[in-house]
């Protein structure tokens, strides 16, 4: 691949993983360890990834449970997670936490099928504005004598051809997404 090119490809593919991210702290009834990536604790001072106090996992399809390193930590990660936008109450046994996940109501089903809708319409966003910039860069390069016109259009059909792909994916993403939640 060109590597005028490649600059884009890396800018496109990252915006790409940032929204599966974005979808994999969604949660669809089911627990999934991901909703709490960004949930940070304060270990001695230093927010700290939960992942990295404690050790995480899913004994049923709606329990996650959580099993700090240290006990002393209990208090701090139930306070992480309260403050956290989960929207679930953790419960302490003394020894661990448990986070029970209600199963979801059609009305919430709806509204986060909304809002993955909305990550992926911001995803494609960023892919267009990604591809925008790069046409800019070649229409500039060819005024600079850097590219002929015929070079300068063959970057650009090759930025559409990426774009295209990547939209497609995104599509694909919050298709495969909102069938997860939607799914009783």
């Amino acid at each position: 691949m060109d590597e005028r090119l490649q600059v884009y490809e890396s800018k496109m593919t990252k915006s790409f993983d940032a929204l599966g991210r974005d979808l994999a702290a969604i949660r669809a009834g089911r627990a999934n360890p991901h909703v709490l990536d960004k949930i940070k604790v304060d270990y001695y001072g230093t927010p700290t990834p939960l992942q990295q106090v404690g050790n995480i996992s899913v004994p049923e399809a709606r329990i996650i449970q959580i099993q700090p390193w240290e006990k002393k930590m209990i208090k701090e990660i139930e306070k992480a997670i309260m403050t956290s936008e989960l929207g679930i109450n953790p419960t302490n046994d003394g020894s661990s936490i448990r986070l029970v996940f209600p199963e979801l109501t059609e009305e919430r089903r709806k509204v986060l099928a909304k809002d993955v809708k909305k990550k992926g319409d911001e995803a494609k966003v960023a892919i267009r504005n990604i591809r925008r910039d790069a046409n800019e860069a070649f229409k500039k390069m060819n005024k600079n004598n850097e590219l002929t016109e015929d070079d300068q259009k063959d970057l650009e059909t090759k930025v559409q051809k990426m774009t295209d792909k990547y939209i497609a994916d995104i599509d694909k993403a919050i298709e495969e997404k909102t069938k997860e939640i939607m799914t009783v």
